[in-house]
């Protein structure tokens, strides 16, 4: 394989890289083979891109993505006009991608990129696509490669333009002129003379021609306007908002934004800001309108940029159903997706579909998600597949359409009649619209005087005046467009007058070539009209009499009558039943004799539909149906079946054959996987078709999984082993139940299940397996519709155990002190290693720890030291010993559980002088089991015994109080502290430390207390109120008075008791009663009285409570 290396790029050709990409992608070696720097196509033809990735050291499947410039992702785009496959070679391992475009137009020239990434893994390569036309027109080239279909300087990239064919238009001749480069004209021209340059010239494609001019100019010279100009492109999903940003040079200069030339205006749309150096552009919502260039204009000086806004791709949410008409219905194939609005394209086979002004054979109808395609009448041309393409999803439906049946309603009947009479033929046809033809012994009756031919309806007569004998002989009507006929015979009689009275005895005349299938024996059709015309001579006329076994038919009228003409007798059935078989007899006689016939009226009928359809067995896309034959078949025998499928939920029957199929057991193909069916079937004999049977069951085509992936070996034992593997490549609609694994000894040939039940995980440990033995392993994917190939180990695996040293891998917290409080939870987890299975055993300062105060958990990997809630007694080396046989591991531990210290001891006032004292202390008796940090200081006043913190975290056992204040007593306490805080309780100073004063003394005048008793007296009195019931409200007043008086609070001259509707309240004298939520009932006087030993006060006020009034209802 050669060695992949970056490519190389012919200068002005290269394209801007993409955000956060070098200009030149360096390949990691993913490809095997990557496509051509260059593809040349013609217009017209199908070109097919090849890329090849090396899947060997990927450690699962790798993504490949197509893409048009730096972000247009064409698998959206899929469908007609590209087409994306990619196939996977088992053997080497290589995934193999084509991008093929069909029919390649103009717009299809441009940068390509393919990229394939795996997990971590990256590569991708770059390749330009050029279109050369059938006609070397440089001019003309040059041009189209920017005109589109549909043209609209705002439509954007993600429309169906490469999907749909590429029409020519005839030029209209016109005056030779001088040319003109239209390349040199753009690049002096200015951006707002753009659009009508290109609508002059024909080109329609704007954002090419931008792309195209941007390329073929000169590199732009330093600004002098701007630090940092727009990014070269942006990129935004329809709907999103976008920031365009650029720094200038002037933090106080004006720009313009213009958007294809045009001034853009502030609006809640565009939204422009100044930060400093700083000028943004933001874009709210974006649509395909905002797909144009930008650019930003300081003064004379400007810079450039393009957005583009991606399209979401639309979705198909419900399928296209198959249709099974005949010719001339109406057939609509109806869609539905996810956003209204959205373009759909539809195709018949390979050849798409469009609404033609000249022809009304199509329809196309949007409704807003529903797209409709209408064919007005099927015709057997119409017959086909389908297809529906949206830029997210394809559905596809089929159609079948068959010839209409045609049914005969009444045949026509054999007619006797004499000469000169009239003879009427008449039929009926279930068709109204169908014309025919008349025949005469193979000839075509054309119509005369005498011969009159009608339709009217659904009835067609041929109508014979003055009847001759040359008219009688066989008659034929034969519908135009349908192999069928209908007969009858004209009999034409002759009167013969005999001039000498005689008798004859009677003679019945039966005309076999009726009805009559065998001699005397007639065949009917359940529901069709019988008439038969019996012709009967004999002199005198004889009397006629039918029977039907021992009982005469005498009725005229009715259902089954018999009608008497001269020398005819007609016997009719309308509406043949299956009661009405049986022997019928003619009897006629008269003076001379009698006559007797005997007729077997036979009654055939469709048969009974078929019985217990049933799916027994299901593939990825067929399905195997059997049935039980009808229990009557209609007299008639049966000649085979008609099969008839649908999807569950829908009401669009499918037929499967149109020929009659005579087994009992059919399979049903070209199915989807995943969707339920539903079958029935219909029986049919030389009658007709029986009614369908009963549904079968709702079935599901499913297939197995393909076998599991990378099966390998995880471990070995003595007598076990364990296998890990990965899920199927492919699953399928039937999903995954779980594996099977088996096992056999090598040589051979009876798996053993090893698992009674499925396993799901992916990965299992087969037991209780032979030392030494070479055993084989395969894994078998379970579904519901049965076992996938298995997955099989390359050799047998020897069942021995491999010997690995111990190993403790003490974890790197664990390698230092452990600290813990004591109360908190121990919870160690130390993995190790070894084969066999090591036996791990704790120790404590060297002795077998006790199982009452630790807890040990054991495991194939690790051993777990567990403690509740720790004590101090818990502290301690902790050794783990691993052994295996005559090999071991040490790894130790040091636990160390803390707790908060005692307090000092012999805390004590060694010396005072001036505004300082001198304290000592010994360090604590219990430290807590972790070293004493330091120690907290504090003092406090003897008179106000409040305490002031005056040291923390002394480290020291004495200390020296300052700035005590002179003529006060210090008493003195400390907290010793270590690494879980300060000592629960102090330990205070044994003596105490006086400040005395020097030299001055201190004489207070003689203090006389002043008489402040006095009677109670209303400062504030209460005031009247109106207040709104259902409102809380409140009442005030003031009083003052010594000794302090009692309140007492009254409602109309009783007292408030601890009523809770009320609450009264006395803040320095300030008397409130808050009445909660009153009620007219809470209305009237209330007096507030203060009382004391001196005297007494009272004041009063009116409550009126109202009841509130709805403005609405005024």
């Amino acid at each position: 394989m050669p060695e992949p290396v970056p490519e190389a790029k012919p200068a002005g050709d290269e394209l801007p890289p993409a955000d956060g990409e070098s200009a030149t992608t360096e390949l990691t070696g993913l490809f095997v083979e990557k496509p051509p720097d260059n593809v040349v196509a013609v217009a017209g033809s199908d070109v097919t891109i090849i890329a090849k990735v090396d899947s060997t050291t990927l450690t699962r499947k790798p993504t490949m993505k197509w893409l048009k410039g730096k972000w247009l992702d064409l698998g959206s785009k899929a469908g007609k006009h590209m087409q994306f496959k990619e196939t996977y070679d088992r053997n080497t391992k290589i995934y193999t991608y084509e991008m093929k475009i069909i029919k390649v137009v103009p717009g299809d020239a441009g940068g390509y990129r393919c990229e394939v990434t795996a997990k971590d893994k990256c590569d991708s390569s770059t390749f330009e696509v050029s279109v050369e036309s059938a006609q070397q027109e440089e001019q003309a080239d040059i041009l189209s490669a920017f005109k589109r279909a549909d043209a609209g300087e705002d439509e954007g990239d993600l429309d169906f333009s490469a999907l749909l064919k590429a029409t020519k238009k005839k030029k209209r001749p016109e005056k030779e002129e001088p040319e003109i480069d239209v390349w040199e004209l753009l690049k002096s021209a200015h951006p707002s003379e753009y659009e009508k340059i290109a609508f002059k010239y024909g080109i329609t494609d704007l954002r090419g021609m931008l792309k195209r001019l941007k390329k073929m100019k000169e590199e732009p010279k330093h600004s002098e306007a701007f630090l940092k100009r727009l990014e070269s492109c942006y990129s935004v999903e329809k709907g999103k908002k976008i920031v365009l940003t650029c720094e200038v040079v002037d933090p106080n200069v004006q720009v313009k934004w213009l958007k294809n030339g045009q001034e853009i205006k502030p609006s809640a749309k565009y939204v422009m800001e100044a930060n400093g150096n700083i000028r943004t552009l933001t874009i709210n919502k974006t649509t395909l309108a905002d797909d144009a260039a930008y650019e930003c204009v300081v003064g004379e000086d400007k810079c450039f940029t393009e957005v583009f806004v991606k399209e979401p791709p639309v979705t198909i949410t419900k399928l296209m159903d198959d249709y099974h008409v005949v010719v001339g219905e109406r057939v609509e194939f109806e869609i539905e997706v996810s956003e209204e609005g959205a373009h759909v394209m539809w195709a018949y086979e390979d050849q798409e579909l469009h609404k033609d002004k000249d022809s009304t054979k199509y329809r196309f109808k949007k409704d807003g998600k529903k797209h409709t395609l209408i064919i007005q009448e099927a015709t057997l041309e119409d017959i086909g597949m389908y297809h529906a393409w949206t830029n997210g999803g394809h559905t596809k439906g089929e159609l079948e359409v068959e010839e209409k049946e045609l049914e005969v309603l009444q045949d026509i009947a054999d007619l006797t009649v004499r000469a000169t009479d009239q003879a009427v033929f008449k039929c009926e046809v279930s068709d109204d619209k169908v014309t025919g033809k008349w025949y005469k012994d193979g000839v075509e009756v054309l119509p005369s005087d005498r011969i009159k031919m009608t339709h009217v309806g659904r009835f067609h007569r041929l109508v014979i005046n003055d009847v001759k004998p040359e008219d009688a002989g066989d008659y034929t009507f034969v519908p135009d467009g349908y192999a069928l006929s209908l007969s009858a015979k004209l009999n034409f009689l002759e009167i013969k007058i005999d001039y000498v009275p005689r008798q004859d005895p009677p003679k019945i005349h039966l005309d076999t070539t009726g009805n009559m299938v065998s001699q005397n024996t007639i065949i009917v059709v359940a529901g069709n009209k019988l008439r038969l015309d019996v012709e009967i001579t004999g002199e005198p006329a004889p009397t006629v009499v039918w029977s039907k076994g021992d009982k005469p038919i005498t009725e005229t009228e009715g259902r089954v009558r018999v009608e008497s003409r001269k020398d005819l007798s007609c016997f009719v059935i309308e509406g043949a039943e299956r009661d009405d078989e049986g022997n019928y007899t003619i009897c006629v006689t008269n003076p001379a004799g009698e006559d007797k016939a005997v007729l077997f009226v036979k009654i055939v009928d469709v048969p009974d539909p078929p019985e217990n359809v049933k799916c027994t067995s299901v593939g990825e896309d067929c399905a195997n149906i059997i049935w039980e034959p009808p229990k009557f078949d209609g007299g008639a025998p049966i000649k085979g079946y008609l099969m008839e499928r649908k999807k569950k939920g829908s009401s669009r029957w499918t037929k499967l054959n149109f020929d009659v199929y005579e087994s009992t057991t059919y399979e049903a193909k070209r199915m989807i996987e995943g969707v339920m069916y539903e079958m029935r079937v219909f029986a049919v004999n030389s009658i007709g078709l029986s009614p369908p049977s009963l549904n079968s069951k709702p079935f599901m085509p499913i297939a197995p999984t393909s076998e599991p992936t990378r099966l390998t070996v995880h471990d070995v034992t003595d007598s076990t082993c364990t296998l890990k593997w990965l899920a199927p490549e492919k699953i399928g609609a039937g999903g995954l139940d779980g594996y099977v694994i088996e096992y056999c000894k090598e040589g051979e040939t009876e798996w053993v299940v090893a698992n009674q039940e499925l396993c799901e995980r992916q990965g299992f440990a087969v037991r209780n397996l032979p030392v030494g033995e070479k055993i084989n392993f395969r894994v078998v994917a379970v579904n519901i519709a049965g076992r996938s190939p298995p997955a099989t180990l390359s050799q047998p695996v020897t069942i021995r155990e491999i010997v690995e040293h111990p190993k403790i891998r003490l974890p790197r917290e664990l390698r230092t002190k452990y600290i813990r409080r004591v109360g908190e939870k121990i919870n160690l987890t130390v993995p190790f290693q070894g084969k066999p299975r090591p036996v791990a055993t704790w120790y404590k300062d060297g002795q077998p720890i006790d199982p009452k105060m630790v807890n040990v958990r054991n495991s194939n990997v690790d051993s777990i030291l567990f403690i509740r809630s720790a004590e101090r007694e818990h502290s301690g080396k902790y050794e783990l010993v691993l052994q295996i046989e005559n090999m071991e591991d040490r790894a130790t531990i040091e636990i160390r559980i803390i707790e908060k210290p005692g307090p000092p001891v012999n805390v004590k006032v060694t010396d005072v002088w001036g505004f300082n004292a001198a304290l000592e202390w010994e360090p604590p008796k219990d430290d807590g089991n972790s070293e004493i940090t330091g120690y907290t200081i504090q003092k406090a006043d003897m008179k106000t015994k409040e305490w002031f913190t005056i040291y923390e975290h002394n480290r020291r056992t004495n200390c020296t109080a300052s700035d005590l204040i002179m003529g006060n007593e210090y008493m003195f306490r400390v907290y010793s502290e270590n690494l879980c805080g300060l000592s629960e309780e102090p330990r205070h100073s044994k003596n105490t430390a006086v400040i005395a004063k020097t030299g001055l003394v201190y004489k207070p005048n003689t203090y006389k207390e002043k008489e402040m008793t006095c009677m109670p007296k209303f400062t504030q009195p209460l005031v009247d109120r109106s207040v709104v019931a259902g409102y809380s409200t409140a009442i005030s007043c003031s009083v003052r008075g010594f000794p302090k008086p009692k309140i007492i609070w009254m409602k109309n001259k009783m007292i408030i008791g601890e009523d809770p509707k009320y609450l009264m309240q006395n803040n320095q004298g300030v008397l409130t009663l808050n009445i909660r939520k009153p009620s007219t009932f809470d209305g009237g006087k209330y007096s507030c009285m203060a009382v004391n030993e001196l005297g007494k006060d009272e004041v009063e006020c009116k409550l009126d409570v109202r009841v509130a009034t709805d403005p609405d209802k005024k």
